[in-house]
């Protein structure tokens, strides 16, 4: 009787056939049982997890306070990780008292300790664990290891290094980012690197001003917009020297460094910023001048509100709204510019303000004004419109921007 696979062997190419469909039906049994043996294991595992992430709560106070030995879970690394993770969790959250308490947790039992070691030590995804945990703990001893990981070849371990120096928000963070980008340039995405010098360079922006002044390229124009957004009144005799630079976020790091600063050249500079060829360095200027809160920039904010920007027509309107001079004035200047746009602005901050009932009670006081005047600039409140016979358009206000006072 001939056996089955001389039958097979007769059948002839369908025997290839028939033998793939069994070699399938093996593979995918073997699979299945794969994912069965998995799923069993995961749920034994969280199960197990979950049991000891209770138990430890409970003697949680006492396991951060020392009263527990250290040693009775330090030296497991199932009880390890689910401390620290706790910890850490808990470090996201809390408040200044408590976090000291569990920073000096960390310390005591060694885990920023073993951190440091594996993020100096380690490759591939342990260093970046390392690093990741390393980085939530903020711990000042950590920095040198982070940075480190920035001269990292691989490109996410150099991204988890910027990101944990970032989270310490420390100048001396931010001291080992500049060293790094003086040797190695912009070898990581602009945004993570911006996000990550505004938060460590918030406390001594200074810090940025030689390397803005020495950067090239792409990597001048990251530390440009930094330097704009932690920019502050006590650098503004050293930003002078970017007044007149080409690149925009300099020019308006320079105005908004110089928002509460109330000397002459500070007015100067903030004029001629106001009629920069960027909105943006236009906005800036403006709202500066606001802060400053001198009678002198009046007429600066009067003409910044028949900008071509909406936004700079607000900032310019809210600036004069909130100066504390004389409004009626200031409103004959503003209906005088013959400006529909720039009316809404100043009328829009006029109301916000809650500023309405002021104005026409300094409008009706005013002597300087004749009946005529009045009735034509009560009008024009009441109606909140321009009645003239070429009423402006922002065809032509957009001319007037770069215009001269």
């Amino acid at each position: 009787m001939p056996s089955i696979f001389e039958r097979l062997y007769r059948v002839g190419p369908a025997s290839l056939l028939f033998k793939a469909i069994i070699v399938a039906i093996v593979l995918d049994a073997l699979l299945l049982a794969f994912i069965l043996l998995r799923r069993t294991y995961r749920k034994r595992y969280f199960k197990k997890r979950d049991a000891r992430v209770y138990e430890l709560r409970q003697r949680w106070h006492a396991l951060i306070s020392g009263e527990i030995p250290f040693e009775t879970w330090r030296r497991k690394p199932f009880d390890r990780r689910i401390v620290e993770e706790i910890a850490l969790d808990a470090f996201e959250a809390s408040g200044p008292e408590e976090s000291a308490r569990l920073l000096k947790f960390l310390r005591d039992s060694g885990l920023i300790e073993k951190r440091i070691f594996e993020a100096r030590n380690h490759r591939g995804w342990r260093r970046l664990r390392a690093l990741v945990a390393l980085g939530r703990t903020r711990a000042p001893e950590g920095i040198h290891a982070l940075a480190e990981g920035l001269r990292d070849s691989d490109l996410e371990t150099r991204l988890a290094s910027l990101r944990g120096l970032a989270r310490t928000a420390s100048p001396k963070a931010a001291e080992e980012i500049l060293a790094w980008l003086g040797e190695e340039g912009l070898t990581v995405p602009e945004l993570p690197l911006q996000s990550a010098l505004v938060q460590c360079c918030a406390e001594r922006p200074q810090l940025l001003v030689p390397f803005v002044r020495n950067a090239l390229g792409p990597l001048r124009e990251v530390l440009g917009r930094v330097l704009g957004e932690v920019a502050t009144p006590s650098l503004g005799p050293d930003l002078l020297q970017f007044a007149g630079d080409e690149l925009d976020e300099l020019r308006a790091s320079v105005a908004r460094a110089m928002s509460h600063s109330n000397c002459e050249l500070a007015l100067n500079v903030l004029t001629e910023l106001a009629q920069d060829r960027i909105w943006f360095v236009r906005l800036r200027a403006i709202v500066s001048l606001g802060k400053q809160s001198d009678g002198r920039a009046i007429p600066v904010l009067v003409h910044g509100l028949t900008d071509s920007n909406r936004l700079v027509r607000l900032r310019g309107a809210e600036a004069l709204v909130g100066l504390n001079t004389e409004m009626a004035s200031i409103f004959e200047q503003v209906v005088a510019l013959q400006d529909r746009y720039g009316l809404h602005a100043y009328l829009t901050a006029l109301e916000n303000a809650g500023l309405r009932g002021r104005l026409e009670s300094e409008l009706r006081a005013n002597a300087r004004l004749s009946q005529s005047q009045k009735d034509h600039l009560f009008d024009v409140l009441q109606a909140g419109g321009l009645r003239v016979s070429e009423p402006a358009t922002m065809e032509t206000a957009s001319k007037r921007t770069t215009g001269l006072l």
